[in-house]
C-alpha cells in the first residue's frame, strides 16, 4: 500500500456485544492493508475490543437502542481509534487499580489498565464517554 495513503473509517453499532468482533475484524483488515506487524495488530485489537465492551456494558448499559460510535484513522505512522457511547461517562481517577492489594480479587479496572498498557496514548473526553487510543509503529 502507498505509505502516504490514509484510512478514515466510521462505524456505528448497537450496544450488543455480538458486534465487537465485527468492529475488530474490520479494523484488522484495514491494518493489514498497511502491512502492520501482527503483534501491533494484536495489541490494537485487544484494546479496541475492551474499549467497545466497556462502552456497551458500562456506558450504554446494554441498551441496544443506544449506539456505540467508533472512528479509526490509520496512516503510515499510527492508528488512532475513538470510541464513544451515549452514557453519562466516568472519571479515570474513580476506577480502582486492580494491582492494589485491596482490589486483587475485585472486578473492575482490569480492562482500563489493559488498554493503557497496550496503547501508546489514551485520553478521555471531559465527560468520560469517549476514549481516544493511539498506537504508533516504526516506519
Amino acid at each position: 500500500m502507498n505509505q502516504t495513503a490514509k484510512i478514515d473509517k466510521r462505524i456505528e453499532i448497537p450496544s450488543d456485544i455480538g458486534y465487537i468482533k465485527k468492529v475488530s475484524h474490520e479494523l484488522l483488515e484495514s491494518l493489514n492493508r498497511f502491512c502492520i506487524d501482527k503483534s501491533v495488530q494484536f495489541d490494537v485489537r485487544l484494546a479496541v475490543e475492551e474499549a467497545v465492551r466497556n462502552a456497551i456494558e458500562h456506558g450504554n448499559n446494554y441498551d441496544k437502542a443506544l449506539p456505540v460510535l467508533i472512528r479509526y484513522v490509520i496512516d503510515s505512522k499510527k492508528v488512532t481509534v475513538d470510541i464513544e457511547d451515549k452514557g453519562e461517562g466516568f472519571h479515570l481517577k474513580n476506577v480502582p487499580d486492580p494491582r492494589e492489594e485491596g482490589n486483587l480479587l475485585e472486578e473492575g479496572g482490569r480492562g482500563v489498565l489493559l488498554i493503557h498498557k497496550l496503547m501508546d496514548k489514551v485520553a478521555y473526553n471531559k465527560k468520560g464517554n469517549r476514549v481516544r487510543m493511539t498506537k504508533f509503529w516504526r516506519v
